[in-house]
């Protein structure tokens, strides 16, 4: 029987991936900078675009979790899987995730990221 609500998994799980993708973005903005770029300008622009947003809604994500009282905790990672305590209302729920689709779905979400920050840097272009 289960005791966090359904409502509540969606902010557990953005402290999940959240982090995982702010630290991608940052590695990858420094790899940029660093790299043999001719123009670099553009790639930092849409990671740092990226970077915000992720920030942002993990302010509020944060927010939400200290108003609510809800903790998330990382534990075990043997390799495949790695499991996370999540914290409600004196309820306590494990739940284990596959290392892949951790980093399948923390791709996806960049893409998501990037698609929402190349809007932004693209409207009023003529293109």
């Amino acid at each position: 029987m289960r005791f966090i609500p359904s409502e509540a998994i969606p902010y557990f799980e953005n402290m999940i991936y959240l982090p995982i993708i702010i630290n991608v973005l940052e590695k990858d903005r420094g790899e940029i900078e660093i790299g043999s770029f001719k123009l670099k300008k553009p790639y930092v622009e849409i990671i740092e675009g990226a970077l915000k947003a992720a920030r942002h809604e993990m302010k509020e994500t944060n927010l939400y979790l200290k108003r609510n009282k809800m903790i998330v905790i990382k534990r075990l990672n043997d390799g495949t899987f790695t499991e996370y305590v999540f914290m409600h209302d004196g309820h306590e729920e494990r739940r284990k995730y596959l290392n892949i689709r951790l980093r399948n779905r923390t791709e996806e979400l960049i893409s998501i990221y990037f698609t929402k920050s190349g809007e932004h840097h693209t409207k009023g272009a003529v293109i």
